[in-house]
């Protein structure tokens, strides 16, 4: 083919996208949250879509896309055209963890997924119901070794970091908890409020909300520090776990090769809501630390949390189909 021509092509194709970047958004962006309503993904992900809506006019609707411990939302995002209309909020367990733990996973984070930006962490706490038999981590402790087995924790799924952070504890205590998965994390929470369940492990924006109006009661944190709308709540490192630690992080990806103008507006509009007041006041009364990062610094976070929690999940022989 002539020079001439080939460069004819490219030119055209360069004004072709940088029409279509002009153009975008025209029509309803869906945000895909893989995790039912209520929990603490779904909460971050609507405080985060409004403000943005609020800044921009944009149209984003949220689409719960619940599943095989987040891996059906992802999926759904991974395999939609890359033309910034189908975002997701990822997080460590679907992105860092279930990359080792699923023997056959649908994606690859680090290859069919375009990083856009972190967008909060949190560490998990450790909950009971308000009457609880539980009052302090020791007591829970005593209990399982007292009872080997029979004691149960749940979290919102197999391998999330509730899972896999519970799975290290166990380890280092020297107990053993029967895990009791559900679909997502608010679907749990009515059962340990009834004592159906013993203890509940997710993050702290799910839970603190209950904590705070007394309905359960939190035995601990896994931050290395306490958190700050949580003062009387101890850390599981102070109570004699010396460095132990397990946050989730959320971020906003697209499908691979999403066009790197789009990319940056939408790394734009994200932190800029993140840097609200009224948003960073929202987040930290859920006890989310707001981030915020450009593309790479994300890209780089998936992939260096891939490798940590590869190796929890493989010391751990956790392994799903």
């Amino acid at each position: 083919m002539p020079r001439r021509l080939l460069l004819g092509l490219a030119l055209a194709t360069t004004f072709a996208s940088s029409v279509s970047a002009q153009a975008w958004p025209n029509r309803p962006i869906r945000f895909v949250v893989p995790f039912p309503a209520g929990g603490g993904t779904d909460l971050i992900g609507r405080e985060v879509t409004q403000k943005m809506t609020d800044a921009t006019r944009w149209n984003i609707v949220v689409d719960n896309r619940p599943g095989s411990g987040g891996n059906i939302g992802i999926d759904s995002v991974a395999k939609s055209p890359a033309d910034g209309y189908n975002l997701v909020l990822g997080q460590t367990s679907n992105l860092a963890i279930n990359p080792t733990l699923y023997s056959k996973l649908p994606y690859d984070p680090a290859k069919d997924l375009t990083p856009i930006s972190l967008v909060a962490s949190a560490p998990l706490a450790l909950v009971v119901a308000t009457n609880s038999k539980y009052r302090t981590l020791a007591d829970l402790i005593a209990g399982a070794k007292a009872n080997p087995g029979s004691l149960n924790f749940a979290t919102s799924g197999n391998g999330t970091v509730a899972h896999l952070a519970m799975e290290l504890f166990q380890r280092e205590a020297g107990i053993k908890l029967l895990h009791i998965p559900y679909k997502g994390a608010a679907q749990g929470i009515n059962d340990v409020m009834s004592e159906r369940v013993e203890v509940y492990v997710s993050s702290i924006p799910t839970l603190i909300g209950h904590i705070k109006n007394g309905k359960m009661r939190a035995l601990a944190v896994t931050s290395l520090k306490r958190v700050d709308d949580l003062p009387q709540t101890p850390t599981i490192a102070e109570s004699g776990y010396k460095d132990f630690e397990a946050v989730t992080w959320f971020g906003v990806l697209g499908p691979a090769n999403l066009p790197k103008d789009i990319t940056a507006r939408l790394n734009t509009e994200i932190n800029k809501a993140l840097q609200t007041p009224a948003l960073q006041k929202q987040l930290s009364e859920q006890g989310a630390d707001v981030k915020g990062s450009t593309p790479e610094q994300f890209g780089q976070l998936v992939r260096d949390e891939m490798a940590r929690w590869g190796k929890v999940v493989k010391d751990s022989g956790a392994k799903l189909d």
